[in-house]
């Protein structure tokens, strides 16, 4: 294990606001990871999806860096604009 990760790990074990906080900024990047692979995978710049889904390339860059809020309406329109489909599941 490396150093960051048992620091995490340690912290996490002794900080439980800091592991709430750490898991949810962690998902919240994730999803935004994955938009933005998907968007690279489908060939596609910020720009030519703005232009899919009617809307600004900031949009499109604030949605892959800052995914904590965005609507599911939005998220469905970035998806299929990919020709992609949206799926949800709650573990």
């Amino acid at each position: 294990m490396s150093d960051l990760r048992l620091y995490i790990a340690n912290r996490k074990n002794r900080d439980a606001e800091f592991a709430e906080d750490y898991d949810k900024g962690y998902r919240e990047f994730k999803l935004g990871v994955m938009l933005r692979q998907a968007r690279e995978e489908a060939g596609l710049t910020q720009e030519e999806l703005a232009r899919r889904i009617n809307t600004k390339k900031t949009a499109i860059s604030r949605i892959e860096n800052h995914a904590e809020d965005i609507k599911l309406s939005t998220l469905e329109k970035f998806v299929n604009a990919l020709g992609k489909h949206l799926t949800i599941s709650v573990a």
